[in-house]
Formats: structure tokens, C-alpha cells, sequence
């Protein structure tokens, strides 16, 4: 009934709100004509072609950041052109500047910014304010592009284009050559496209656009221009190949091994709007390492994706947060728990880490009229341990990960420039008597014509097959009402998730069997006011219960602010409360058993600060405390990272993170049917160093280091966890104490030699250790950690693109 009554209201409101929109009226939309061209422009950074003389001016820049509406002074005005052919989109840019040297020219590789101006141009075939495509040039020439939705930009997704940047003695100029290959259109007679176009001066700090984008309501890519009367122009075959060739040697504890692989990845345009990406033996030898750290808590530690196959164009498959590709060839799920199939005399002499990824694909794309569909397939091959009878020297094998395959489907309707509606499905399927798995979700995000007030949600059913331990069926719903749009905006909602919702086969979920009325307001400025360029204060609480019980768990509220000064001083803070809370996780016991353990009321506190970032010298610090009421328990911990540019090609910045708490009280163990919890003092460092020196935008070495230590010392102090939440003092004689070290070091050179087209070399040194020697200093655990053997890898890969449209011209 509380759920009914939320949502009424809730959709009450905003069909109130949504019909008063619909007499607001529409802003006068900027519009210019495309030229048709028959001879292209040399795309070399220089505005002498003929191509470029009749074309219509595209001018009268406004500030976007930070004075947000004010025109732009004439000694920094942008002049855009627009033509195109039968091939491509051509752009020029004459981007004034009274000041041609300062221009700043900081190097960066392909889709990272750095200290440089850039000039961008987002493109939307669809017209549909929501899912632009961006194309980026810096002053260095250095490229940088990304697929947008819903306002969020994806720099993972990569296209194939032209551009060159030279600066003269009026500012810099740029061109750009935007295959049709790069972009998704139908096949019309005559087309109008969205377009905006901006222009970062780093010097400034300042960002200028065509159209105006105003911050007060609605996202940046509800505000574009028109470029009107693209005649005869039709999608061509868009189909890349991505032979790659890849060799490695590692070797770990005196022994070495070599292996190479080849195979293949594809993109192929199934239509005019639908991409069908499939990797064909993949090789992610190449992937960045995971930042591990020592994990003491009831879940599992959730890590970055770093494999770009499922990093590129995924926005439709990651709506309802129900996919995370990390379960996709991660570890074997062991759901028979192989350590307690041992018989007597046999142990475990070989368990894979890893599963094998066969192969995988994703189609996706969206129609004119908002229409996304999106599919995703990936299959994994069996993983199985190997067992040892010591006795006679016999072994088996026993399967840890059968033969599975991994599905999504979405079907997402966008409509108004803001709003959508989500269909999504995922479902795994494992061969043998290992579990299979289903969830589905369906989603919404409803926002007024004006884009002042929406209503988001969602309910998703989770499906659990054959589970030799737990089948079951799960719910989980969310509703909200809120105004994001002026200076004010708030938000009030309601979630749960019962206790059985479980969408981990493919997803990830902390825990469930939980309900919250949660609620947040803020405060932000549209304009600098005073010494600062913005800033803005966020209220939030949350009212917590268990939802099979509907027992009151905790309550938290939060304040925080942040500001930007005109120099551009960067700084923040917030302070957080916790009230006395029940904790029905720690005690690893499942969340439906009744035990908790009680934890106290806190009060935290953290602060950070950013100095300029365009001067060669910078300084990020953050530092936190915590306090607990009527508990010796307390914590605090400070970050400093430095970083320095030596030059417009060698940067490297420096972190180092410190945290410590005292008197933490946590799950140790379970002897029988009591409870052991441990008092511990615990303390944990990071030192971490990346820098890049690039030879040019095509080529770059990297360095990636970073050092992780967790000791963990219990001080001979336990407790038995009593049904009150309470612990009372118990005698535990096993060992609990840890000392962790992940250390990892990543030297990498990158050469783009063709566009699309890449030769990557990576040397990695791993090494890590766990054990008890929790009292040991800082010198004597690196002594200690450097006994252990370290892996080293050596690996090569050479990726050639392939146009098909190019290869069908040759032959």
C-alpha cells in the first residue's frame, strides 16, 4: 500500500507538471546550410582550399563555462565551416586568438585531454537531443572521440577519421574529415542533422558553443543547432576488420613460458542505425592490472573493467545496472567448493584463476524515431582444477566452470529529447548441473517537456535455476520524484530489494533484503559570484530497514560542498553521520537469520583540495576522520598526490594514501555455533606513480606502479557475538593477523602508426604476498616482500585496421 501511494503521487506530480510544460515555448534554434562540395579539402590544418570559399559561416559563439550565456569578445571568436561530399563530413574551424604562442600545447594520447585548447563538434544524425557523436581536436593535434548518451560521454568508443591542427599568426586552425563510415544515418534524400560545436582555451578556463547551452534545466545535448539540407548522401558499408597478432613470454619462480596467439575483431554496420561488434579470440593479455586490496568485509571487492571490448559502446547493456562484465572470464564460480571434494591424501596441485573467453558479440544501435535495441552474447569455455592422490601419484579433474553462455537484450525507447523507457533481460546458461540464471528489469526516467521535474525507477525480477543450494525467485523496485533543473533541486524516493533478488550470475549486488525512503537538495550557482567560478551544496538522508522483518537498521545524513575559485583553486568538504545501526551482513550468516551485529553511531568528517592544474607544479590533498560514539573505535587518513609537467611531452604525477583505524571490531570466524568477532587495529598504505612521455600523438611510453600494504593486527582481543548485536570477550587461540602486499609495475609503449592501426609493447612486473607478519615496519615489509618470487611479462601486439571500403576500391 506505501509503495501504491508513493507512486500515485509521484506520477500525479508529474503529469501535472508535464502538462503545464507543454505551453512553455521553444527558444529560436540556430540553422545553417551544408555545402556541397565536389573537390575535398587537404586535411592539413591549413584554410587555403577552394573547397572551404563558399560555404556558410557558422559564428557568433556564447560562453558555456564558466559565465554561462555571455557572448564571446570578439578577439576570441570561432569561425566554423560545414561541407561535405559524397564520401564525408568536412569541418573547419578559425579558432581567434590574440595570443598564438600561449596557446597551450601540452601532449596527450588519442581520447585523454591535457593541458591544450581543443575544438569539438558533436554530430547527431537522429536529431534526437540525446545520442550525439563527438569528435575532438587539440591544438597539439592529438584525436579524441566518444559515443554520447544521456549526457555521458564514452571515450572507449573509437571511429576512424582525419583531422590536422596548426596554429598561425591569428590563433590555430583545424580541419576534419568524418567519414560516413564513423556515423550512423538513414538513407533520406534530404537530411538535417544536430550539431554544436565547441571550444576549450585552457589559458581562459573558458569554454565557448554555437548554440547556447543553458546550465539551468536539461542536458547539454538538448541544445543543438541545426545544419540543414544534406542532399543525396547514402550510408555506405561500414565494415572494419582488426587483425591482430600477439606474442608473450612470463616467467615466475625460475620457470618460463611462451605463447602467441592471432585472431580477430570486427565492427559491421547490419544496417543503417545497427552495429554488430564481435571479438574473434581474444587476447586481453594487454589489460591494465586491478587495484586489489586486502578485503575483511562480507563482499566481494568489485573491480574497473579495463577490457576494451567491454568497454566500447556498452551504454545500452549497462542500463538498470544489471551487467558486470567482470563475471564474463573472471574466476571459476566453484559452486561445488572443490577443497571439500578432497578425499584423504589428495590436495590441489592446479586451479585456474581464470575462465577462457571464446568469443563474443554485441549488436546494438537506434532507429530515427528513439528506438535502441541492443544484444549481447559471450561464451566461456570449461575450466576445470586438477587433484592429486599423494598416495599413488594418480589424477582427476574436477570441473570448477562448465561451458556457459552469457546473454543480454534491451530494448529502450527514448522519446521528448529526456525521457526513456527500458526493457532489459540478462541470462546465463551453464551446461552440466552447475546453475543458470535470469533477470529482468524494466526501467523508466520520465522528465516534463521542460526537463524541470522527472520521475525515475525501475522493477527487476531476478531468476535462479537448478541451484543445488538456493533456488529462488527475487524482486527489487525503486521509485523517485524530483526537480533537477535551477539553482535548487531535490529529489525524494523509495527502494527495496527482497531476500531473494539476485542478479549476481551477471550483475553485481552488495546485499539484499533491505528498503530505504531516501531523499536529497542542493544548492548550485548558474554563474560565478564573487572569488568563485561555482559552487554548490548537496543535502542527503537515508531511513533504513530489513524487508522481510521490517526491522529499523540505521539512519545516515550527509552534507557536503565544493567550489571552484576564479584562479582555479579546486576544494571541498562534507561530513557524514551514521546513526547506531544493525548490521545483518558482518556476521556471514545470511542476511534472513536475524543475527546482526550492532554497530556504533559515527561521524565522519573529510576535506579535499585541487590546486591549478594548468601550472607545471600541482598538489591534490584529501584527508578524513572518523569518530564513534561511546567506542573507542576511531579512524583517520590523509592523500597526497603531487604531480609535475617537466615539458609539453613528460608529465608524471606521484600518490600516496595513508589510513589507519583503531579499535575496529569485525567477523573473524565461526567455531561451532558461536560467532567470533575480533578488536583490531588495522592500517593500510598506496604508493602509486604514473607518467607518460609522448614522442608525438601517435606514439607514447607510460609508466603504471602502484604498491599496496594492509597490516592487520588484532591485539589478541576477541569477542563471541551475542543475539543482541553485543559482544561479550571469548578466548580464540588461531591466528587472524594479516600482512597483504600487491605490488605492480607497468612500462608501456604505444605506436599508432595508421589510423586505426596500433603496435603495443607492455613489460609487467607483479609480485604479492600474504601472511601473518602484521608488526613488521615499512622498510622490513619491502625486505619481506621482495623474497617472494615476482612474475614478469613481456608482451607484444600488432592490430592492423582494415577499411572494407578501401579494400573494395583497391581491387
Amino acid at each position: 500500500m506505501k509503495l501504491r501511494f508513493i507512486s500515485l503521487v509521484a506520477l500525479l506530480v508529474f503529469q501535472t507538471t508535464f502538462s503545464q510544460s507543454k505551453t512553455q515555448g521553444k527558444k529560436k534554434r540556430k540553422k545553417v546550410s551544408a555545402t556541397r562540395i565536389t573537390t575535398p579539402p587537404k586535411i592539413d590544418g591549413i584554410l587555403n582550399d577552394d573547397a572551404w570559399k563558399n560555404a556558410e559561416l557558422i559564428k557568433d559563439f556564447v560562453v558555456f563555462r564558466p559565465d554561462n550565456g555571455k557572448k564571446v569578445s570578439n578577439e576570441y571568436r570561432t569561425i566554423v565551416k560545414v561541407i561535405y561530399n559524397d564520401d564525408a563530413i568536412y569541418i573547419s574551424a578559425m579558432l581567434h586568438d590574440p595570443n598564438p604562442d600561449k596557446i597551450p600545447m601540452q601532449f596527450a594520447t588519442r581520447d585523454n585531454f591535457s593541458q591544450a585548447d581543443f575544438f569539438l563538434a558533436t554530430i547527431n544524425p537522429n536529431d534526437d537531443g540525446q545520442n550525439p557523436f563527438e569528435f575532438v581536436v587539440q591544438s597539439t593535434g592529438n584525436q579524441g572521440d566518444s559515443k554520447v548518451s544521456n549526457g555521458q560521454e564514452d571515450f572507449n568508443w573509437s571511429a576512424v577519421w582525419q583531422s590536422a591542427a596548426k596554429v598561425n599568426d591569428k590563433g590555430w586552425a583545424v580541419e576534419m574529415k568524418i567519414p560516413y563510415s564513423a556515423l550512423r544515418f538513414a538513407n533520406a534524400p534530404v537530411q538535417h542533422w544536430g550539431f554544436n560545436f565547441h571550444r576549450r582555451l585552457e589559458r581562459l578556463n573558458e569554454q565557448h558553443t554555437w548554440t547556447h547551452i543553458d546550465n539551468a534545466v536539461g542536458r547539454w545535448t538538448q541544445h543543438d543547432g541545426l545544419v540543414e539540407n544534406l542532399k543525396n548522401i547514402k550510408p555506405p558499408t561500414r565494415l572494419g576488420l582488426y587483425p591482430y597478432a600477439s606474442a608473450i613470454t612470463e616467467s615466475y619462480d625460475g620457470t618460463s613460458t611462451n605463447d602467441w596467439s592471432v585472431g580477430l575483431d570486427l565492427k559491421y554496420g547490419l544496417s543503417e542505425n545497427f552495429t554488430l561488434d564481435a571479438t574473434l579470440i581474444p587476447d586481453f593479455s594487454q589489460a591494465g592490472f586491478d587495484n586489489v586490496e586486502l578485503n575483511l568485509g562480507p563482499f566481494e571487492q568489485q573491480f574497473a573493467e579495463q577490457r576494451q571490448f567491454f568497454t566500447e559502446g556498452t551504454e545500452l547493456f549497462n542500463k538498470g545496472r544489471l551487467f558486470y562484465s567482470r563475471r564474463i572470464g573472471s574466476s571459476p564460480i566453484d559452486q561445488f567448493d572443490v577443497a571439500s571434494q578432497l578425499n584423504a591424501n589428495e590436495e590441489i596441485i592446479d586451479n585456474p584463476e581464470k575462465v577462457t573467453m571464446l568469443n563474443a558479440i554485441k549488436i546494438s544501435g537506434r532507429t530515427k524515431n528513439g528506438l535502441g535495441i541492443g544484444f549481447f552474447n559471450a561464451i566461456t569455455g570449461k575450466t576445470e582444477a586438477t587433484i592429486r592422490d599423494n598416495s599413488n601419484g594418480t589424477t582427476r579433474k574436477v570441473e570448477t566452470s562448465p561451458f556457459s553462455n552469457y546473454n543480454i537484450l534491451v530494448v529502450d525507447k527514448q522519446f521528448n529529447q529526456n525521457s526513456a523507457i527500458t526493457l532489459i533481460n540478462t541470462n546465463v546458461t551453464r551446461s552440466g548441473d552447475f546453475r543458470d540464471a535470469n533477470t529482468t528489469g524494466l526501467l523508466w526516467h520520465l522528465e516534463t517537456k521542460d526537463s524541470k521535474y522527472n520521475v525515475d525507477g525501475s522493477v527487476k525480477m531476478s531468476n535462479i535455476f537448478d541451484d543445488v543450494n538456493n533456488p529462488n525467485t527475487g524482486y527489487t523496485f525503486d521509485t523517485s520524484f524530483g526537480k533537477n533543473s535551477g539553482k535548487w533541486n531535490w529529489e525524494i524516493g523509495y527502494n527495496f530489494e527482497d531476500e531473494n533478488f539476485n542478479p549476481n550470475d551477471m550483475g553485481i549486488l552488495f546485499s539484499n533484503n533491505e528498503q530505504q525512503i531516501y531523499g536529497n537538495a542542493g544548492f548550485r550557482t548558474l554563474k560565478p559570484e564573487g572569488i568563485f567560478n561555482r559552487y554548490n551544496f548537496n543535502f542527503y538522508n537515508n531511513l533504513q530497514y530489513q524487508y522481510d522483518s521490517g526491522t529499523y537498521t540505521g539512519y545516515q545524513a550527509g552534507l557536503n560542498f565544493n567550489a571552484e575559485t576564479k584562479n582555479r583553486f579546486n576544494f571541498g568538504a562534507n561530513i557524514n553521520y551514521g546513526s547506531e545501526s544493525k548490521d545483518f551482513n558482518e556476521p556471514r550468516q545470511g542476511n534472513t537469520s536475524g543475527i546482526y551485529f550492532t554497530r556504533p553511531e559515527r561521524l565522519n568528517f573529510n576535506s579535499w583540495f585541487n590546486t591549478n592544474s594548468q601550472k607545471k607544479l600541482g598538489l591534490n590533498m584529501n584527508f578524513f576522520l572518523s569518530n564513534y560514539a561511546n567506542n573507542p573505535k576511531n579512524g583517520f587518513g590523509f592523500g597526497l598526490s603531487p604531480r609535475y609537467r617537466f615539458s609539453n611531452q613528460f608529465s608524471l604525477n606521484y600518490n600516496f594514501n595513508f589510513n589507519k583505524t583503531v579499535n575496529d571490531q569485525g567477523y573473524v570466524d565461526q567455531v561451532g555455533t558461536d560467532i567470533i568477532f575480533g578488536n583490531r587495529d588495522r592500517k593500510s598504505y598506496v604508493n602509486s606513480v604514473s607518467g607518460r612521455y609522448n614522442f608525438s600523438t601517435k606514439s607514447s611510453l607510460s609508466l603504471s606502479f602502484r604498491h599496496y600494504w594492509s597490516s592487520v593486527d588484532y591485539t589478541n582481543s576477541y569477542f563471541k557475538l551475542n543475539a543482541d548485536g553485543s559482544l561479550s570477550p571469548e578466548t580464540y587461540n588461531n591466528g587472524s593477523d594479516v600482512n597483504f602486499n600487491s605490488w605492480n609495475l607497468d612500462l608501456n609503449y604505444i605506436w599508432q602508426f595508421a589510423p586505426g592501426s596500433q603496435l603495443i609493447a607492455l613489460y609487467r612486473n607483479t609480485i604479492f604476498n600474504q601472511d601473518s607478519n602484521s608488526s613488521l615496519d615499512f622498510f622490513k615489509n619491502l625486505d619481506n616482500l621482495f623474497e617472494q618470487p615476482n612474475q614478469n611479462v613481456f608482451s607484444l601486439r600488432f592490430v592492423y585496421y582494415i577499411d572494407y571500403n578501401k579494400l573494395k576500391n583497391i581491387f
